[in-house]
């Protein structure tokens, strides 16, 4: 994880600590969506990972889907010949 993913990531672990457990567990979606914050900061970095966290916590909401939502793989830049 890079560093600025690592700051980024700060914030979701204090959450997931010290307001997830008050809040309760309420997630409408699998991963729940710190969960899917820090898998997608991993694998697609602090721009792209910090993205899409905030596209799928735009989608949690009563209007938005559930169920089973993974975070994407990162598409690779040059296909292996």
């Amino acid at each position: 994880m890079t560093p600025l993913a690592r700051l980024l990531a700060l914030p979701i672990r204090a959450y997931r600590l010290i307001l997830s457990p008050w809040i309760g567990f309420n997630c409408r979606y699998q991963p729940t969506c710190s969960a899917y914050a820090l898998e997608a900061l991993e694998k697609h970095g602090a721009i792209r990972g910090g993205w899409i966290a905030a596209k799928r916590i735009l989608r949690c909401n009563p209007w938005g889907g559930c169920g089973y939502d993974p975070v994407p793989d990162p598409k690779d830049k040059a296909p292996d010949a």
